[in-house]
């Protein structure tokens, strides 16, 4: 079956390999879309020291239940549009012994520490398969990384009368500007791009700051009436953007991090004490997160197809990937269809 391959920095291909053979209490599944993330682009360009070249990527999945194999619960019929679940939990870790699968200190990422499923077919365990009937099977490919900024929201514990700001609006970003809106949370969402902030004001943001063009601390003070904001959400992963979290946040308030810098980051770290803030990581998703995803999507209301920045097949793959390298401010997915 076809599958591509990132080889080295900068070289990919269509590559053939074997069809998965299906096990007991596991699934076949029939791909249709997978989306490159932000780690596909960094592995492609030579930037991600967690992936072992060569590699098939694809954690972001759009699939169709193809056999059902001995042992699986009922709940699963041939030909149900599926997500996945792409990490692993070893069950035996401090993160898993405290119920927080997500963050498992062995957790291996689809497309990342382990080959991916940027294929024709896949076999997963049944616990991995996550339904989402009446969503198509090209929205489904959305769901994981917006689940990631669902997630983010629920480790800020964002409540309602709250100002959140939301620096980033890549797809993860705006999973979190529409978690912390569904919330009601006045949202600020910030970010360089302003088609991305007019698209994050239309899925819920209150407020939008262009941080190239606007004075982003003016802007805050001047939102939140001189308080700062209740809630940080970082999900770009800057030293610049990461010192705006500490800097913007207001006395006691909590900042969370989606996001993380490649280079090492200078903080006044006098301002966690003397705001006493609570400053948290986040981490991949939990089940929850996805079921709030799957309910939000099958609402109706979100611009999938402004969110679908390009469409290509396998052979094309190479090509796609080039050019959101060239210029990776203005893609929020691409999505490979097979």
């Amino acid at each position: 079956m076809k599958a591509v391959q990132i080889v080295n920095p900068h070289e990919m291909r269509v590559v053939d390999i074997d069809k998965p053979v299906l096990g007991v209490g596991e699934v076949m599944v029939k791909i249709e879309y997978v989306g490159f993330c932000g780690s596909d682009l960094n592995t492609f360009l030579g930037r991600n020291p967690m992936v072992n070249l060569p590699i098939i990527p694809g954690h972001e999945v759009g699939a169709v239940i193809e056999k059902i194999g001995e042992g699986v619960p009922e709940g699963f019929t041939k030909g149900m549009n599926v997500t996945l679940n792409p990490y692993t939990n070893c069950g035996k870790c401090a993160s898993c012994r405290n119920g927080r699968v997500n963050a498992c200190e062995h957790n291996e990422t689809l497309g990342v520490q382990r080959n991916g499923v940027m294929c024709q077919y896949a076999v997963l365990p049944w616990q991995k398969i996550i339904p989402a009937e009446g969503i198509s099977s090209r929205t489904c490919a959305l769901i994981e990384p917006m689940s990631v900024g669902f997630h983010a929201v629920s480790r800020a514990q964002v409540i309602d009368n709250e100002f959140v700001m939301v620096v980033g609006c890549g797809m993860v970003g705006l999973g979190a500007v529409i978690r912390a809106s569904q919330r009601g949370a006045s949202v600020i969402a910030v970010d360089i791009d302003d088609e991305k902030l007019a698209l994050a004001k239309r899925i819920g943001a209150a407020y939008t700051v262009n941080s190239m063009t606007e004075n982003v601390h003016e802007r805050i003070q001047s939102i939140t009436g001189g308080f700062g904001v209740d809630v940080v959400i970082e999900a770009v992963g800057s030293p610049a953007t990461y010192v705006m979290a500490v800097e913007e946040v207001s006395f006691t308030g909590r900042v969370t991090y989606i996001g993380y810098s490649k280079t090492e980051v200078s903080f006044q770290t006098k301002l966690f004490v003397q705001k006493e803030l609570d400053i948290r990581g986040s981490r991949n998703a939990l089940p929850a997160d996805f079921r709030a995803v799957i309910n939000y999507l099958k609402a109706g209301n979100c611009p999938v197809d402004e969110l679908i920045s390009n469409e290509t097949g396998p052979d094309g793959a190479f090509d796609a990937m080039k050019e959101w390298a060239s210029n990776p401010g203005k893609v929020f997915r691409i999505l490979v269809k097979f």
